[in-house]
C-alpha cells in the first residue's frame, strides 16, 4: 500500500497532532497545579455563600446560627451530664 499523502498533507496532519498534544499537555498541567485549583474552589465556594454585594447569604447565616446553637446544647447536656 502506497502513502498516496502529499507532503502538505502530512505535514498538516503533524501539526494538527502537535496542537492536539500541546492541548492535552495544558489539560494535566492545569489539573497538576494544586494551588490554582484550591484557589478556584476558594473562589467558587466564596460565591455560592454571599450574595452579589459581598455579605452573607441569609440561608448560610441561618445553617451557621442552628450549628452554633447545636454545639451550646450539645456543650450544656454534655456538662450536666458529668456533673
Amino acid at each position: 500500500m502506497a502513502d498516496t499523502r502529499t507532503p502538505e498533507q502530512i505535514e498538516a496532519e503533524i501539526e494538527l497532532q502537535r496542537a492536539q498534544l500541546a492541548g492535552t499537555v495544558d489539560e494535566l498541567a492545569a489539573k497538576l497545579d494544586v494551588k490554582s485549583r484550591a484557589r478556584q474552589k476558594v473562589a467558587d465556594l466564596r460565591d455560592s455563600t454571599t450574595t452579589a454585594s459581598g455579605s452573607p447569604r441569609p440561608e448560610v447565616l441561618g445553617a451557621a446560627g442552628s450549628l452554633v446553637a447545636m454545639a451550646v446544647v450539645l456543650l450544656l447536656w454534655r456538662r450536666r451530664r458529668t456533673h
